[in-house]
């Protein structure tokens, strides 16, 4: 599988899922870095079957009317300090991984994982 993570989240992020063995990159380093647009990241995620792990509610939005991008991992933790944020990717890593394998749209909280959307 591979990812994209969205501007919101850290860029330090990635590192989780490249030790893991997932193709990983976050938005910083697209040409456009964190400006790239909307569109420009669901053509992107499309194109290279990247699954979207962002915050922006525009995505979740744009899955359900027209599933772009291509799968996408919404997180609703609110804001965290960086350790904290951590934390919860690191505890749910596996939950995550599996749930969005088989599922198209998953969320992500401070309990766990929940599919949205299989």
């Amino acid at each position: 599988m591979k990812f994209l993570i969205d501007a919101q989240l850290p860029a330090s992020l990635a590192k989780l899922f490249i030790e893991a063995g997932f193709d990983c990159v976050h938005t910083v380093s697209l040409p456009d870095k964190n400006l790239t647009s909307d569109q420009a990241i669901n053509s992107l995620s499309l194109k290279e079957s990247r699954i979207l792990i962002t915050k922006d509610t525009d995505f979740f939005h744009s899955y359900l009317l027209y599933r772009e991008p291509y799968k996408l991992v919404f997180i609703t933790v609110g804001n965290l300090r960086l350790k904290e944020l951590y934390k919860v990717f690191e505890t749910h890593f596996s939950t995550i991984i599996s749930s969005i394998k088989d599922n198209g749209m998953i969320e992500l909280n401070k309990q766990g994982v929940k599919i949205l959307i299989p």
